[in-house]
């Protein structure tokens, strides 16, 4: 299944990990993996940040290593040197190959999407093509293009990793994700918080704009007072509200929903 399997042992969690490495094109891409005794959930972590930026942490895996679930985070290309990170186009492919793996080896197991910031954009332009069972997106970036108008200090990255956009507008279309999503998506979870100042809430209003157009299966949770990365108070009730669509999807029952500004935890 892995080109290679190196386990590693996290002292301060008393967890044993593995870092696997896999053949995603012509590249040997690694991802950080949890693997419990029995496998009967999988959850694929989609991680923010670019390149070595917003490496995937082993704490942040064990958040959401529910009952019988493996927890895997594909670290993309352009990890140690190997390719080069796109921001949405090729490595689009480092997270379909581990799918394609994980389904061959788990043929029964549901597996879940959970992009997180920049892993949002990832997701919404893979979890159709991956076919998986729902996705989780959590202060995930909808739109390249709002990406671009709101974080001005961010334009000089986008030009390195996809152009400019004024010359190769073509390059943000086939990344502006919110317009590759159809009337087959799968279920999906919207947590944002409110004063996320990193990837803004419109994000998530767009998102779920264009969902209720095409009346895709989804919630959302804008939660009051809370950044970009949650208070231990709103982060623990929103693992527990995960691991409850997570089931309701499982258990097939999952019925059209929005919840507009649902309130989570309230940290006033």
């Amino acid at each position: 299944m892995w080109i290679n399997k190196v386990g590693l042992f996290d002292e301060t969690l008393q967890q044993k990990f593995y870092k696997v490495t896999y053949k995603s094109d012509k590249l040997k891409v690694k991802a950080l993996m949890y693997e419990p005794n029995a496998v009967k959930r999988i959850v694929m972590y989609l991680r923010g940040g670019k390149g070595n930026v917003g490496q995937i942490r082993t704490a942040r895996l064990m958040q959401f290593a529910y009952p019988d679930t493996m927890v895997i985070g594909p670290y993309y290309r352009g990890y140690e040197g190997n390719g080069k990170d796109e921001f949405g186009g090729s490595d689009q492919e480092d997270v379909l190959s581990l799918v394609r793996l994980l389904q061959m080896n788990y043929p029964d197991v549901p597996i879940h999407f959970i992009g997180f910031s920049r892993g949002g954009l990832q997701g919404l332009l893979t979890f159709e093509k991956a076919q998986v069972n729902s996705f989780v997106f959590w202060g995930g970036v909808s739109s390249i293009y709002y990406m671009y108008e709101e974080r001005k200090d961010l334009r000089g990255m986008l030009h390195k990793l996809v152009g400019d956009i004024h010359e190769v507008p073509n390059e943000y279309d086939k990344r502006e994700a919110i317009n590759h999503i159809t009337t087959n998506a799968p279920p999906i979870m919207i947590i944002h918080g409110e004063e996320d100042t990193n990837v803004g809430v419109k994000h998530a209003y767009m998102l779920d704009e264009k969902l209720n157009a095409l009346n895709v299966p989804h919630e959302m949770y804008i939660i009051p007072n809370e950044p970009h990365v949650l208070s231990e108070k709103a982060l623990e009730k929103t693992l527990g509200s995960i691991l409850e669509f997570f089931e309701a999807v499982e258990s097939n029952n999952k019925k059209h929903t929005k919840i507009s500004s649902e309130v989570i935890y309230d940290s006033r």
